[in-house]
């Protein structure tokens, strides 16, 4: 098991130590990174003690430890998973060579990219989440958004690690340009819209968290195949924290619906709203809106650069080591769908060109376990009603479906009845402002908002009503 060196400036398992100039650049950024957590990180409860885990080692087990930090304490840093001495490119045409543990000159480019908008995606969604302390529904939900952005935080030093340790000045100016981007800035904004989206209330947080992170998991298991051996070791272990981010998502997704389930059992209504809850017709909006929104992180269905990536080792598909077939995909095909003539229709591609899409049903078919756990709340009230997860071509802006309209439930339609319906499917304003007068701060150990449930277990085996921020 690796330990983690915390005697330094920046906690790392990298020997920064032994590297003066990549360390003494690294220690030069962290004060703009400082600068960045306290002008655009959380608004609220910086100063107090928060239970957080933070990363001790980065081996199977132990690799986490559970205290109370202030967050501006918080020892963000470098954690690499252990390196397989033997490790060999998995895929393309450098399939069965020694990983790589510096940049080829020839691929030097697209990695560079990669890190860049991976990293991009870490402090967009601080800056997006940045207000919901002001909101939070108890001190648990309250301690898990924090953990929340802690973790994306350190994801950023992983990947301006990256970029400071293997590509020279380019990459250093990459790293300061990581800062100087903001979620929704109408002059320099996020690279990837999703994360130039507002995050205004905790059922959109939630979502958030169960959908746009979980197209996170999804290109982190990509590139934890690639070629480029500090890339893939990166990722591997950011995994392990991506893990929480999701869980947050699912469990505080299904808190509020058995919550709004007892509430329409309660009250013989499905408009829960003047009883305090949140509709399921609403909470269904939200999910087609961020798992909408989700699914246009993946592009474009047919993508040359995703088979440039793929041919040349730097990114691979999920769960590379288990696919059935050569992993070159050199004469494979792949069947993508689209819509033609008013009518959806099937066309043959080959699989090089359609990894997105590969990668996007990966996800898609996580995306549905969720709803289906989702699901069985409502059955185990005795309710009919049921979330769905909407059509893939459902209001993308990005692909074979963008300037399409097509339903939730799959059909297409012209631009004039999408116009009279778009309220039906997606939040209206009014179904936001409703959810946001909801959002009165609980922040007494113990007692949770009226719209969710408590969890059914605490955090790291401490009791539900722990005090998992110190309020006094």
């Amino acid at each position: 098991m690796t330990t983690i060196d915390y005697s330094g400036k920046i906690p790392n398992n990298v020997e920064l130590d032994t590297d003066r100039r990549l360390q003494r650049a690294l220690e030069s950024w962290q004060p703009n990174f400082l600068s960045w957590w306290r002008d655009l990180g959380p608004t609220v409860f910086k100063e107090n003690d928060i239970y957080l885990r933070t990363a001790v080692a980065v081996g199977r087990e132990g690799w986490a430890h559970f205290d109370y930090v202030k967050m501006p304490e918080y020892r963000w840093g470098i954690f690499l998973a252990e390196r397989k001495n033997e490790r060999v490119i998995s895929h393309g045409q450098h399939k069965g060579e020694p990983a790589w543990q510096t940049v080829p000159g020839e691929y030097r480019a697209d990695l560079r990219r990669l890190i860049v908008v991976q990293g991009d995606t870490e402090p967009a969604s601080v800056e997006q989440q940045r207000h919901l302390g002001r909101t939070a529904p108890s001190l648990y939900d309250l301690r898990n958004l924090f953990q929340v952005n802690v973790e994306e935080g350190r994801h950023l030093w992983a990947m301006v690690y990256l970029l400071h340790a293997h590509f020279g000045r380019d990459g250093r100016d990459e790293a300061e340009m990581l800062l100087q981007r903001n979620s929704g800035d109408a002059d320099s904004p996020r690279i990837l819209g999703a994360f130039n989206e507002q995050t205004p209330d905790w059922l959109a947080f939630f979502m958030f968290t169960y959908f746009t992170d979980r197209d996170g998991k999804f290109q982190l298991g990509t590139l934890k195949e690639s070629a480029f051996d500090p890339l893939a070791r990166t990722c591997e272990f950011m995994l392990k924290e991506e893990a929480h981010h999701m869980f947050v998502g699912t469990t505080g997704v299904q808190r509020i619906v058995e919550r709004t389930a007892a509430l329409m059992k309660e009250h013989d209504t499905e408009d829960v709203f003047p009883h305090g809850g949140i509709p399921l017709s609403v909470i269904q909006k939200y999910l087609n809106f961020h798992f909408a929104v989700s699914m246009d992180l993946f592009g474009s269905e047919t993508s040359t650069n995703a088979a440039n990536y793929f041919s040349g080792g730097v990114k691979g598909r999920w769960m590379e080591n288990r696919r059935k077939d050569d992993h070159l995909l050199l004469d494979a095909v792949a069947e993508v769908g689209t819509v033609r003539d008013g009518r959806f229709v099937t066309d043959e591609v080959p699989a090089l060109s359609a990894l997105n899409l590969d990668l996007r049903n990966e996800y898609v078919g996580d995306c549905k376990n969720g709803v289906k756990r989702w699901n069985r709340a409502l059955e185990a009230a005795g309710l009919s009603q049921r979330l769905i997860v909407p059509h893939e071509g459902f209001n993308r802006q990005v692909g074979v479906y963008a300037g399409v309209h097509i339903s939730p439930d799959g059909e297409v339609l012209d631009e004039a009845f999408w116009r009279a319906h778009e309220d039906h499917w997606l939040p209206s304003r009014q179904d936001r402002a409703n959810v946001a007068a909801l959002m009165q701060p609980v922040y007494e150990p113990g007692r949770f908002a009226p719209w969710i449930n408590p969890p059914t277990v605490g955090i790291n085996d401490q009791s539900v009503d722990f005090s998992y921020v110190r309020t006094g």
